[in-house]
């Protein structure tokens, strides 16, 4: 298992980020409704400014070679939870599959319910940046963004969105739903950088 829960040392002195509580739990949180979804048809898709656009089924994407992680998950309405393992394909892995194009400088993910958001390239070929099925050995529930999340550990949890079904590699920045709505493009729970 890799553990990234030093990960904070690059940020600041604490693991605990500032205006943080730290809990046991691990709350379900979300901008609307838990999206159904059928296991049958659900894709997850990898387009953009790419060499070769990608879909997987999720038996398909299950297959990738997988990591398991220890990281900690910081909420931007103020709680932290610390030590989550989480289990699936590392972001830089599916990149290097697809293939990213030289004039890529940022990715936008895109959800069941519609959700997006978006992060900088450069953010997203961090270690730790995860498509997680698995939480604490258990498949994730839908609750926490079944079948698939995505996890940004270095980032307020935001920036990692539940129900995940796809990542488009951009030549230009776009905003995604919260970063549209004011919240903080750059996301640094160490900073505090919840609203721009």
């Amino acid at each position: 298992m890799k553990d990234l829960t030093d990960l904070y040392t690059e940020f600041g002195d604490e693991r605990l980020p500032p205006g943080q509580r730290e809990t046991s739990e691990f709350p379900v949180l979300s901008k609307g409704a838990t999206p159904s979804w059928d296991p049958e048809t659900w894709e997850f898709t990898v387009t953009g400014a790419v060499e070769e656009e990608l879909t997987f089924t999720l038996s398909e994407f299950k297959s990738l070679p997988s990591q398991t992680q220890r990281q900690d998950f910081h909420c931007v309405t103020g709680w932290s939870t610390f030590d989550c393992r989480f289990t699936g394909v590392p972001f830089p892995d599916l990149a290097e599959r697809a293939g990213v194009d030289d004039d890529a400088v940022h990715v936008l993910f895109s959800a069941l319910d519609g959700y997006t958001t978006d992060l900088p390239l450069s953010d997203c070929l961090r270690e730790g940046v995860l498509f997680a099925w698995e939480y604490d050995g258990d498949a994730l529930e839908a609750g926490h963004g079944g079948p698939l999340r995505v996890l940004t550990p270095q980032k307020y949890a935001y920036k990692g969105a539940k129900w995940v079904d796809g990542v488009e590699f951009l030549t230009e920045p776009e905003r995604g739903y919260w970063e549209k709505r004011g919240y903080s493009r750059s996301a640094n729970p160490w900073r505090e950088q919840r609203y721009s």
